[in-house]
């Protein structure tokens, strides 16, 4: 059975995104992204506790990070957990956690005039416009006109 690996996160950006551009074309955009939480402690304290999220970002996102995104701003971010693994300078393994985004939502004012029509709002999902294979049927809907067998 498939599982479900989805992570929604609304928070402020650590940092100006960190942005790469690879040999084979492909953008990368790599930022920290911060949420926070308040509750009351058994002894009856408001503690405010912060985490912070590594966010990676692909070609189009990427460029959406590179263009609008800096330090403090809000943004609503969706993405899938990913597990990493490497070798730091002292040649121990290490283990860290980062969340791949497949949407983008800029949250707060924008001062840049060029993004006035747009809501902030930004997938990599494709659109059925961009996906002309997608929009092939199976099968063939008629509309059934015994408008007598009405459920209603």
């Amino acid at each position: 059975m498939a599982g479900v690996n989805k992570v929604i996160l609304l928070g402020n950006l650590g940092q100006d995104p960190e942005i790469r551009n690879l040999p084979n074309g492909s953008k990368v955009a790599n930022f920290s992204i911060a949420t926070s939480e308040r509750y009351t402690n058994k002894d009856g304290q408001v503690v405010d506790q912060t985490e912070w999220h590594r966010i990676e970002l692909w070609d189009n996102l990427a460029t959406i990070a590179e263009k609008y995104l800096k330090k403090g701003n809000s943004a609503y971010v969706e993405g899938r957990i990913r597990t990493e693994e490497w070798q730091d300078k002292e040649g121990i393994n290490r283990k860290g956690i980062k969340i791949r985004a497949t949407a983008l939502t800029l949250v707060g004012g924008n001062n840049n005039s060029e993004n006035t029509n747009n809501d902030g709002a930004y997938s990599n999902r494709v659109s059925p416009a961009e996906d002309k294979k997608s929009t092939k049927t199976e099968f063939d809907l008629k509309p059934n006109d015994d408008s007598d067998d009405l459920p209603f």
